[in-house]
């Protein structure tokens, strides 16, 4: 029997294919958590179960551990899985991970609407419909729960080419704020983690040298690592963070 930080916790980890996501789940699934790894991906996020949770080891469900996949910007793919997880587990997720996120880079001058429409969709829309879908759940049955929402750094800051971006990481700050305090009463709680600067799919993508300028502007000098933010994820869906609701916690290496 494992134990740890969130034992017998069922948790649902959104974006869970790569990145922040994957390491949500190892993180969860190390410390006694059941994991649901849910991506657009469904072959990523098996891969994620496979290889990269606790009691690795098997097909669809690995130490009760499973798949799915999940458009969260679309509200009937959001039902249909918690009608899947209520049928698979008998139970509702306590723990609720909103990691899906996409970027779509441009010049504010030269952004297209399509590139603004679908960043908003998934980082935004899927975070709110996530949220009201499963925080519906949690009220429902009575159970309380802890939901912790991705955002970035550059919600705070912005960053150049990333309008849409920032604004969508900024509305999921203020969305998590106004969310911990209506769901406040029913014992569920919402936070928000800003990374900084992560070494994840995302990040490869940018220059060598645009890299070596963002790296002087965090005093610890280097890129976190997924499992950094996967830690401080682990720690707000755990008892341990039992008074913190609403919060907005910068992961960046003093960025």
């Amino acid at each position: 029997m494992v134990s740890g930080l969130v034992s017998g916790r069922l948790a649902l980890v959104t974006g869970a294919g790569s990145g922040i996501g994957r390491a949500a789940c190892q993180v969860l699934s190390r410390e006694g958590a059941t994991v649901i790894a849910a991506d657009k991906n469904y072959n990523a996020a098996m891969e994620t179960i496979k290889t990269h949770t606790a009691l690795a080891s098997g097909a669809n469900m690995i130490g009760d551990h499973s798949a799915a996949e999940l458009d969260v910007s679309d509200s009937s793919s959001v039902q249909k899985l918690l009608q899947t997880i209520k049928s698979q587990y008998n139970a509702t997720p306590t723990i609720v991970v909103n990691s899906a996120g996409i970027t779509r880079d441009n010049w504010l001058l030269k952004l297209s609407e399509e590139d603004y429409d679908s960043v908003a969709n998934v980082n935004l829309k899927g975070t709110f419909l996530i949220m009201q879908t499963f925080g519906k759940a949690m009220a429902d049955a009575k159970t309380p729960g802890s939901i912790v929402n991705i955002s970035s750094i550059v919600g705070k800051y912005g960053n150049i080419g990333q309008s849409n971006y920032a604004a969508s990481k900024a509305g999921v700050v203020a969305m998590t704020q106004t969310a911990a305090k209506e769901l406040g009463k029913l014992n569920i709680r919402v936070n928000a983690i800003l990374p900084g600067f992560v070494n994840t799919p995302i990040i490869s993508t940018v220059p060598d040298k645009v890299k070596e300028q963002m790296l002087k502007l965090v005093p610890l000098q280097r890129l976190g690592e997924p499992n950094e933010i996967a830690e401080v994820i682990t720690f707000l869906s755990s008892d341990k963070s039992s008074f913190v609701t609403g919060a907005a916690i910068d992961v960046t290496g003093g960025f």
